[in-house]
C-alpha cells in the first residue's frame, strides 16, 4: 500500500507535527540520491550458495582480513607497523571505513557516520600512537596526558538545542527548569561521580575506554541486567528533562531508546571519558569529514594490501589453512591463507564461515544491530537567526522535540562561518519495531522530505537554501547494547578464535565506538602475528 506524505511524516516525526507540516507542501525540492552501501549484494550471503573457484584464480597469502571498516583497517595498520606485510584486506564496498567513512564535496568533505573521537586517556597508548603518527598532538602535559593541537579540537560553540522556537546553549535544557528538575539533575551528577571514582579490588575503573579494561566486579556487571530507564526510575530520577537527556545519549551513541539500552551502557556513556568526579568529559577531536580522517590515514598506510569490491562469500577453515572465496566484479577469486581476521559484523559469520552453523562456537544471532539513515544536506547559505538572542549555529545542533539527532555542521571545524555549508542529519530507526525493513521500503524523496520537514521546525527557509540531499541507509549500523548482552556469555565467547579465524569488530565490545574497533583490530593482529612468528 502506498503511504501518503502525511503517513510517512507521522511515522518518522510524529502525527501532530506531521499534520501541521502537511498544511503546506514544499515550495521547491532539491536534487539528490541514495548513496553508499550495496544492500542487494550483501544479501547474496543469505542464499547459501556453493561457490567454486577455478584453479587459476587462487592466491596464497598468510593472513586475510575480511572487512575494511575501522577494525579491519586497524588490524592491517598494526601488522604493517610491525613489519608483517603478507596480508590482504577484503572489503565488500568500493570505499573502506564502514560507518566511519566520509564523502568528498564542496565546500568541505563530510561524514557519513561517526564524526568525532574523544581525546584518549594517556593509558590508551596504542591509540595515542595513531594520533601522534597523524601529527594531531602537541606533546604531553605535566600530568602525562596527551595535548591535541588546538585546530583539531572541536571549536566553540560545540552544542545547542532547539526548544519551543528558540536555540539554547548545550544539550541539557536548563531554561525553564523547576526546582525539582535542578535537584534531580544534581542527584544524577552525584551518581555519575560515584561511578567515575569507583575502583574494584584490582584498581580497575567501572567504565573506561576501551571497555576491555572495565571491571568485571558484580556491582558493575549487574547494571547490565536492567535497562537504563529502569535504573533511572529505581533511583527516583523521573524529571522529564533528565529523561530526555539520557534518552538522547542512548540514541546518539547506540541508536537505542532509553528503555532499550542496558544501564551499564547508559552509565558507560557518561562515565567512561571522565578522569575524576567533577571533571569535564574529554574534549572531542574532529574534522569536517568526521572520522573519515582516521579511516583515510589507516587505509593510506596499507593501500597496497586493500582489495575493494571484494565480498567474502565463503570461508572454509581447514586443519592448517583457511580458504576465503570472494565475489569480485562478477567473478570468483580465492585466497588460501594460514589465518583469517574476521572484521565484519558478527551476525554474518554463520552465512560466511563453512561449518559454523553445524558447530557454532557462539550464538551469532545474539548480536543485534540497529538501522539508521544519514543525510548530507548541501546548503547555498546559512539560515538567518530567528531571534537576536538565539544561541548561534554550533557544531552539533539538536532538536529537542524530534526523534532525530538533529544535524552536525561540517563547515564548523573548518572555520567557514558564512556562505555555503554541509549539514549532516542523523536519524536512528529505534522508534520502529522493524526499523531496518521499513527503512529500505522508503525512497530517496520520502527520506529527504523527512529531513527537510524535521529541520524546518527550526529553519523554515531550509527548502529555499538546500540545493541537494544525498542519503545513506545503514541497515546494520551498529551493535545494540541491550540489557544482558554486554556481560552475557555469547559476546565473551566470540572473543575466542574459531579454528583459524580470529574475530575483530566493535560487536565484540557491545558498543560501536572507534576506540573499540581500533582495540579489537589491534588485539586480533597481535594474536595472529604471535602465531605466525611463534
Amino acid at each position: 500500500m502506498q503511504l501518503s506524505r502525511r503517513d510517512i511524516l507521522a511515522t518518522f516525526l510524529g502525527a501532530p507535527f506531521a499534520w501541521a507540516a502537511c498544511r503546506n507542501e514544499p515550495r521547491r525540492f532539491p536534487e539528490g540520491e541514495i548513496v553508499g552501501q550495496n544492500a542487494t549484494l550483501g544479501h547474496v550471503l543469505r542464499e547459501n550458495r556453493v561457490f567454486e573457484v577455478s584453479a587459476d584464480k587462487w592466491t596464497s597469502v598468510k593472513v586475510a582480513i575480511v572487512g575494511g571498516g575501522v577494525a579491519g583497517l586497524s588490524a592491517a595498520w598494526k601488522l604493517s607497523k610491525d613489519g608483517f606485510n603478507d596480508f590482504v584486506v577484503l572489503e565488500l564496498e568500493k570505499e573502506t571505513g564502514g560507518t566511519s567513512r566520509s564523502g568528498v564535496g564542496q565546500p568541505v568533505s563530510h561524514p557519513w557516520g561517526a564524526h568525532y573521537l574523544p581525546v584518549p586517556f594517556q593509558e590508551n597508548t596504542a591509540l595515542i600512537t595513531l594520533i601522534d603518527e597523524m601529527s594531531l598532538t602537541d606533546g604531553r602535559a605535566a600530568d602525562g596526558s596527551v595535548v591535541i593541537k588546538e585546530q583539531y579540537l572541536c571549536r566553540d560553540p560545540e552544542e545547542r538545542v532547539f526548544y519551543k522556537g528558540r536555540w539554547y546553549d548545550g544539550l541539557y535544557l536548563h531554561v525553564g527548569e523547576s526546582e525539582d528538575d535542578k535537584r534531580q539533575f544534581a542527584e544524577f551528577q552525584k551518581h555519575i561521580g560515584y561511578w567515575v571514582n569507583w575502583r574494584d579490588a584490582k584498581a580497575r575503573r567501572a567504565f573506561v575506554v576501551p571497555s576491555a579494561n572495565c571491571s568485571d566486579d558484580a556491582e558493575v556487571t549487574n547494571l547490565d541486567k536492567i535497562s537504563f530507564a529502569d535504573w533511572l526510575a529505581s533511583n527516583g530520577l523521573t524529571s522529564e528533562r533528565l529523561i530526555w537527556y539520557c534518552d538522547y545519549a542512548c540514541r546518539d551513541d547506540y541508536g537505542l531508546k532509553l528503555d532499550q539500552t542496558s544501564a551499564w551502557a547508559g552509565l558507560f556513556y557518561f562515565c567512561s571519558r571522565v578522569r575524576k568526579s567533577g571533571d569535564e568529559s574529554q574534549p572531542f577531536i574532529t574534522f569536517p569529514e568526521g572520522n573519515g580522517r582516521f579511516v583515510n590515514h589507516l587505509a593510506e598506510s596499507v593501500k597496497d594490501n586493500i582489495q575493494r569490491s571484494n565480498m567474502a562469500v565463503s570461508i572454509v577453515p581447514g586443519d592448517k589453512s583457511v580458504d576465503v572465496i570472494c565475489l569480485a566484479e562478477g567473478e570468483l577469486r580465492g585466497y588460501r591463507c594460514e589465518k583469517v581476521i574476521y572484521a565484519s559484523p558478527i551476525f554474518t559469520a554463520p552465512y560466511v564461515i563453512r561449518g559454523f552453523r553445524e558447530d557454532a562456537p557462539f550464538a551469532a544471532n545474539e548480536f543485534h544491530h540497529n538501522a539508521w539513515f544519514v543525510a548530507n544536506l548541501f546548503l547555498k547559505d546559512r539560515p538567518k537567526p530567528r531571534f537576536a538572542r538565539d544561541f548561534p549555529l554550533a557544531w552539533d545542533n539538536v532538536l529537542y522535540e524530534s526523534p532525530s539527532l538533529g544535524y552536525v555542521n561540517a563547515t564548523h571545524q573548518a572555520a567557514i562561518d558564512y556562505g555555503p555549508t554541509v549539514w549532516t542529519y542523523y536519524y536512528p530507526m529505534c522508534h520502529e519495531p522493524d526499523g531496518r525493513t521499513k527503512l529500505f521500503n522508503y525512497e530517496w524523496r520520502d527520506l529527504a522530505d523527512v529531513c527537510l520537514t524535521d529541520i524546518s521546525r527550526a529553519h523554515p527557509e531550509i527548502y529555499d537554501l538546500c540545493e541537494r540531499i544525498d542519503i545513506m541507509r545503514w541497515g546494520h549500523a551498529m551493535i545494540s547494547p541491550r540489557p544482558g548482552f554486554i556481560w552475557g556469555s555469547e559476546r565473551r565467547k566470540a572473543l575466542e578464535p574459531y579454528r583459524n579465524i580470529h574475530f575483530a569488530h566493535t560487536d565484540l565490545s557491545g558498543i560501536a565506538l572507534f576506540e573499540e574497533a581500533f582495540y579489537h583490530g589491534l588485539r586480533a593482529a597481535e594474536n595472529v602475528k604471535a602465531i605466525q612468528t611463534g
